[in-house]
């Protein structure tokens, strides 16, 4: 066994209180002429993903290693690769997944600053941290973290689904599916949902408003109709969000919150057969 002596302990307790493991070095300024902005495509927001855009106006190329988002508004996550060579360009993006957004109990938080912290080297220097601060506010993550924390407000008192029974009424472009919204109470309040949206495929009929969850009731289910928005097969194959409906709803008449309310997949996969039959598509 290794024996522990006086000075060997001192040293150890001096670690100890010093914090022996030794600073992360600041993060580097970044290189002359290349600059980042934040993007979202269509198809990013369902899966959490947004693109650093990357400018670079000289002509020395510039190796990204890994990006990271770094603000107090959403949670972050570890450095994600990049492995990418941005030479002279108008913008290169990065996707880079970002975490979930730090919402408050009541309210809607503002946004905070943001940075983009990447590995980064130039000509045949090894990757060093760089930060890229993002002009602030950030329109995109303002955005992002609103919806976020909205829905996040309205999900703390009820769950919004879709009901398990839809039905076709009517054929060809007579065709319509109805069921319900259903409406289950989580906390206490005065519930009332003004509106549901329709998406890239869908156009969405219903009472005005669509109706309300008082402070008594459990549950409530609100019949909607659906119909095709688009019939041509380019939107078929190209659909983004077909199925993220928005829905408007205040919580004891404050205002109003947007709430993305989807289908669960074997919905998702009739409702489509629906639309195609009622297009007069092929079915698949």
């Amino acid at each position: 066994m290794k024996r522990i002596t006086p000075a060997l302990v001192t040293a150890l307790l001096a670690a100890g209180c010093t914090g022996a493991a030794p600073a992360s070095p600041r993060p580097a300024a970044p290189p002359p002429g290349v600059t980042v902005s934040l993007a979202q495509y269509r198809s990013d927001e369902p899966v959490h993903v947004l693109q650093v855009a990357v400018r670079n106006i000289h002509e020395t190329p510039v190796y990204f290693a890994d990006v990271q988002l770094v603000t107090a508004s959403f949670k972050t996550l570890p450095p994600q690769r990049a492995d990418a060579t941005i030479r002279k360009t108008a913008r290169t993006d990065l996707p880079l997944t970002y975490g979930p957004a730090n919402c408050l109990p009541t309210g809607l938080p503002e946004v905070a600053p943001a940075t983009v912290i990447a590995r980064v080297s130039t000509g045949d220097r090894p990757p060093r941290a760089v930060a890229f601060p993002v002009p602030h506010p950030d329109p995109l993550l303002a955005r992002l973290l609103r919806d976020e924390c909205s829905e996040h407000l309205v999900k703390q008192a009820v769950t919004i689904e879709f009901g398990p029974e839809w039905k076709q009424t009517g054929s060809g472009s007579d065709a319509v599916m109805r069921g319900d919204l259903v409406v289950t109470r989580r906390g206490p309040g005065v519930v009332r949902l003004t509106s549901m949206g329709g998406t890239t495929h869908y156009i969405v009929e219903h009472a005005e408003p669509l109706g309300t969850l008082d402070a008594e009731a459990r549950q409530v289910r609100l019949p909607v109709r659906l119909t095709p928005g688009r019939c041509d097969a380019h939107a078929f194959a190209e659909a983004k969000k077909a199925f993220l409906f928005p829905v408007r709803v205040t919580l004891d008449g404050g205002d109003e919150r947007v709430v993305i309310v989807a289908p669960p997949k074997p919905l998702q996969d009739r409702l489509i057969q629906y639309a195609a039959r009622a297009c007069g598509l092929p079915q698949q």
